[in-house]
């Protein structure tokens, strides 16, 4: 019963979604495995999307032709712009979904693609044959072949749920874990380790007395994730705010013993900037109490998901737990929270393609690389994806760096630096995030998708369009210029900006904070511009046009050693004064170039300044060789 396709993901969580829709759509028979069809997609966690600069990965997605800013925008009923009184580096849009609306629409999606074919089933095997992926094999025993496949098991490899002193194999509440496919990436020789995550408890609205809480309404007039997005949804649910108090801290501190957190049961890393509750209460005793957010899982449902119980206590005290916070005293619980370990494989081992070092034509994407969030692994998805289709293809990798994209800072984190807890996505990661911004991923990104294959020629000649004009705009306003007249004076000070003493153009005008683009409408020079998005890009190259400038001039720099590429199979033990520890490190991360080289932890000037002069002579002597 051996069946032949292209391209095989296993697993239809977010990452392998987004991997089976880039590997179709881009012209490869794909299969895509999920143990129930039922939860393509499910939102295990938080039924958000979005955030600080996890948005900026959604966009992303978005400019390169992927799905989840589009099923987000079609199924949001919260709408927030974070940090909208900050510059536009970190703004950050955030929609909260209906979680079953999400999960159906993208499972429509994926059902009704061409060339892509779904399969209920639990894969136990990999298929390899001299060093490279051949297939896998189900739990049933049949053989399904394919040129490359992609794995994307989120948090399902060798799962294992605690509450209290229970715990049981299983991906998520509800779901078997995948055990056998662990067995199979450790007996191919991956290093691998493990992980631990957690969930909030669902509570029951009806029991709730949201009139003692504080209401948060959506943004009024929200902007969506994708371009191809005419209007959002109409609906709109709240948001409520509350905290913990000293009662909940004193039932935790008391009863810590029985966490298994502490006990001493969890052997997985958790995420610093995300920890459980008792975590929290342990670390910061100082504090007095911690946020309590509700937020609606959905139209249609009852069920609120409390963001910031999240623990791993037993039942009964999860119960006090809950009953002690303000407006939460007779809450249901309708879902009680874990926490979950699972396996992961030590990023390292991958090339910036996601491919795997010691399995051609195997790819790994998700949290099963240790990151977490749902746009962290929507973001790799599509990366291994479009690879995995463009190796089929016998076509040239797809790469971004730092400089072209958060996913491009992310996947350099992963393969040059590994994880020693659960990634996620930061502003603060990315050097160059004032030309990362989520307004213009767009601008940076559409051509590449188009090249891909991913993105339609109307939408992508509509952005060349917005370019154009983006572009003689700030021609047309660096050309303007105004004098320091009493006319132009008096105008400005009716706008509320200081006088000018010497001739300026307008563009410069414009980098002045409290002037937008239309307050230049009095002066000779400025024309009326409809789109609001060509009018606010406009805005944004002025106002940070000399901080864009210097980022520029970094980026030309990193791109100067990214383009010194390292031979492969470059022997560090030759070249002197390495340390055995860097030695190690730049042996298993085998960097490309001589930039990724550089941002390997550890790495020192001197010791890039070794590697350089081994790299120099080594050509010069080739040369010598061949002359």
């Amino acid at each position: 019963m051996d069946r032949q396709y292209d391209v095989i993901v296993v697993g239809g969580g977010h990452a392998g979604c987004e991997a089976a829709l880039a590997a179709a759509r881009m012209g490869c028979e794909t299969l895509l495995f999920n143990i129930n069809l039922d939860s393509i997609a499910l939102m295990s966690c938080n039924p958000a999307i979005g955030g600080l600069a996890k948005s900026q990965l959604v966009k992303e997605v978005d400019a390169l032709g992927g799905q989840m800013g589009r099923i987000a925008d079609r199924t949001a009923v919260h709408f927030r712009l974070l940090n909208a009184s900050k510059g536009p580096a970190v703004q950050s849009t955030r929609f909260q979904c209906d979680k079953q609306l999400y999960r159906l629409a993208m499972k429509s999606v994926v059902e009704k693609e061409p060339r892509l074919h779904l399969r209920q089933g639990l894969v136990e095997q990999l298929l390899c044959e001299d060093g490279r992926i051949r297939g896998v094999v189900d739990q049933t025993g049949v053989a399904f072949l394919a040129k490359a496949v992609v794995i994307t098991t989120g948090t399902f490899l060798d799962g294992l749920i605690h509450i209290g002193d229970r715990r049981w194999p299983a991906g998520r509440a509800g779901e078997i874990a995948s055990l056998s496919l662990s067995v199979s990436l450790k007996e191919l020789g991956f290093e691998m380790g493990r992980m631990k995550t957690g969930t909030p408890p669902r509570l029951r609205a009806a029991t709730i007395d949201f009139s003692r809480l504080t209401r948060q309404d959506s943004d009024p007039d929200p902007q969506p994730f994708s371009f191809a997005t005419d209007r959002l949804r109409d609906d709109r649910l709240p948001s409520f705010f509350t905290a913990t108090t000293a009662e909940t801290h004193r039932v935790i501190r008391e009863n810590i013993r029985f966490s298994p957190l502490y006990g001493g049961a969890i052997k997985g890393i958790g995420a610093r900037y995300c920890p459980s509750l008792e975590d929290k209460v342990m670390r910061f005793a100082d504090r007095e109490s911690h946020p309590v957010v509700l937020e609606q899982e959905g139209l249609d449902t009852e069920e609120i998901y409390a963001k910031g119980l999240g623990n791993s206590l037993p039942p009964e005290l999860q119960e006090q737990i809950v009953h002690s916070v303000p407006g939460l005293e007779q809450a249901e619980i309708m879902r009680l929270a874990y926490a979950i370990e699972y396996d992961f494989v030590q990023p390292t081992q991958l090339r910036p393609t996601l491919e795997t070092k010691r399995i051609a034509g195997l790819y790994l994407a998700g949290q099963i690389n240790g990151t977490s969030g749902y746009e962290e692994a929507a973001a790799q998805g599509l990366w291994a994806g479009i690879n995995a289709a463009l190796a089929v293809q016998g076509r040239p990798p797809f790469h971004l760096d730092r400089s072209q994209a958060y996913m491009g800072v992310m996947v350099d984190d992963l393969v040059t630096r590994g994880v020693d807890e659960p990634y996620r996505m930061f502003t603060s990661r990315a050097e160059y995030r004032l030309i990362l911004r989520e307004d213009n991923a767009l601008f940076r990104l559409m051509g590449q998708g188009r090249e891909l294959g991913l993105i339609a020629e109307a939408p992508y000649a509509r952005l060349k369009e917005q370019l154009r004009r983006i572009e003689g705009g700030i021609k047309r306003l660096t050309s303007s210029r105004i004098f320091p007249v009493a006319e132009t004076n008096d105008t400005l000070a009716r706008l509320g900006s200081a006088p000018i003493r010497n001739p300026v153009t307008l563009f410069s005008l414009l980098k002045r904070g409290e002037l937008r683009y239309d307050d230049l409408k009095p002066f000779p020079g400025w024309e009326a511009i409809a789109d609001g998005t060509v009018k606010r890009q406009i805005e944004i190259e002025a106002k940070y046009d000399g901080y864009i400038q210097r980022q520029q001039a970094a980026v030309e720099k990193m791109r100067e050693l990214e383009g010194m590429k390292i031979p492969k199979g470059f022997d560090y033990s030759e070249v002197p004064g390495l340390s055995n520890e860097l030695k190690m490190k730049l042996k298993r991360v085998e960097p490309v170039t001589v930039g990724q080289a550089e941002r390997i932890t550890g790495m020192t000037q001197a010791a890039l300044t070794a590697i350089l002069i081994v790299i120099k002579k080594r050509a010069w002597e080739a040369a010598g060789r061949q002359g």
